[in-house]
């Protein structure tokens, strides 16, 4: 066993003697409805986690710790450490407000008490953020106060609620948060026990179009045939956004892209998107390309008519709202400006069109390579024992682009407990303690070896 391995183990082994105290800190933290929203929770749930976040990492070692009022009302708790003089500094991310629980009839333990059942630990926010913080603290546990690198630390306060407290946050700040490193853990792995990196994200560009045809509902009877029917015509132009086999087609919008990364097999894909038996994927070629290289448009929701209480009547208005995800290498603004264009090209009859542009938010690709990059992928191969694999991620992070603007030099890397199973943002959110240990290592191998990579 060479001396690297040597140390790796030692490192699991204090690791794994740590996971009582791991399993302590998240139900702690999971006993917190931190929801960043005043009109579900109250806001001194999130006070509380925060208060909690100061106490826990002055334990492990970092200092001037505090609450910042961000500009959505929210707080970001920062702390740091230094390290030796010329030591590289490493910034370390996360969120601890979660996701409301939706549907809690649906939830099949305790949805803010943290549940062990099959060797996972269950509630919200276990893996969507809470353990992700579980892991920082654990991490820096490992160095017993000597910290290698210079280490800062940002926990938002509102990432669920997209209000952008710390994207407005930290231009204003620069200087408090300047790193070489920034570990953005709120993502996680391809599927349990595989090592991987987020290196891409897809951006927003979102429209809401309205069609009007009438200037009021008209008897079907009477006038349906004849009549410009609004709905009828919001379907048909919704229908040439996609090809009979769901790939989308915004005129424009190249739809060809490979996914460099780990292959996604469509009988895994089936089982992590609960697809139904017997019902076919849409798109053409692996679902790796479909999700992380090329353009997916999404119809988040339609006004009409409901069924129950409809008329006999063509309707004058019709209303849809659309989500383009954009891959990086193209531009979401020249993106949404394609869609508003095929739109307009598509609309039959000359009926009158209005399109809001709504959500915005450029792609994003992170570091592939740098000492930062090599230090952390030898820690995950070494934390896993097996090979690093990349992935993008179809989600957006607006907070990584404001990082990079601000930090062009830094080295943006996106990790994380997450996977398949965790059920993120749905009812019976949990966390594969194993994970927690694994990135956790990950970590700590990374802030003990990324100074000598960085020097080399």
């Amino acid at each position: 066993m060479t001396i690297g391995q040597i140390e790796t183990e030692e490192v699991r082994a204090r690791i794994s003697a740590l996971m009582p105290q791991v399993k302590e800190d998240l139900a702690r933290m999971v006993s917190f409805r931190s929801v960043a929203d005043p009109k579900q929770y109250p806001p001194e749930e999130c006070t509380r986690t925060a208060d909690y976040l100061i106490e826990a990492f002055r334990g492990v070692g970092l200092t001037d710790l505090r609450a910042y009022e961000t500009p959505d009302g929210s707080q970001a708790v920062y702390g740091w450490a230094p390290g030796p003089p010329g030591a590289p500094t490493v910034l370390l991310y996360c969120h601890y407000d979660v996701q409301p629980p939706l549907d809690e009839a649906a939830w099949l333990t305790p949805v803010f008490e943290l549940t062990e059942k099959d060797g996972r630990w269950y509630g919200r926010g276990t893996a969507d953020c809470k353990g992700n913080i579980a892991a920082h603290l654990a991490a820096l546990r490992t160095l017993d106060g000597e910290f290698p690198v210079t280490v800062k630390l940002i926990a938002e306060g509102s990432e669920e609620q997209g209000t952008g407290g710390l994207e407005a946050f930290v231009p204003e700040h620069a200087e408090l948060l300047r790193a070489d490193t920034v570990l953005v853990c709120d993502a996680g792995n391809f599927a349990a026990g595989v090592p991987t990196l987020t290196t891409t994200l897809r951006g927003l560009a979102n429209v809401v179009v309205t069609v009007r045809t009438l200037t009021s509902a008209m008897h079907s009877g009477q006038f349906g045939g004849v009549a410009p029917d609004a709905l009828l015509a919001l379907v048909q132009m919704l229908a040439t956004l996609h090809d009979a086999e769901g790939n989308t087609t915004v005129r424009g919008l190249d739809s060809t892209q490979k996914w460099p990364g780990v292959a996604y097999s469509p009988d895994q894909f089936r089982v992590d998107a609960n697809v139904r038996e017997g019902v076919d994927l849409i798109g053409s070629g692996d679902p790796a390309d479909l999700l992380w290289a090329r353009p997916a448009l999404t119809v988040l929701g339609i006004d009409c008519p409901p069924v129950v209480g409809s008329s006999a009547a063509v309707q004058p208005e019709a209303r849809a709202r659309l989500s383009l995800r954009v891959p990086p290498g193209t531009d979401a603004r020249e993106a949404q400006d394609a869609l508003i264009a095929h739109l307009e090209a598509v609309a039959p009859w000359h009926v009158q069109l209005e399109i809001e542009r709504e959500s915005f938010g450029q792609p994003f690709a992170g570091t592939t390579d740098g000492p930062g990059y090599t230090a952390l992928r030898t820690a995950l191969e070494d934390s896993y024992g097996t090979a690093l694999t990349t992935q993008g991620q179809g989600g957006s992070i607006p907070l990584c682009n404001v990082l990079r603007e601000t930090y062009p030099d830094a080295e943006i890397m996106i990790l994380g407990v997450e996977e398949p199973r965790c059920l993120i943002h749905a009812p019976n959110e949990s966390v594969d303690p194993d994970e927690i240990a694994h990135i956790a290592l990950a970590e700590a191998l990374f802030l003990r070896h990324y100074a000598s990579t960085s020097a080399g």
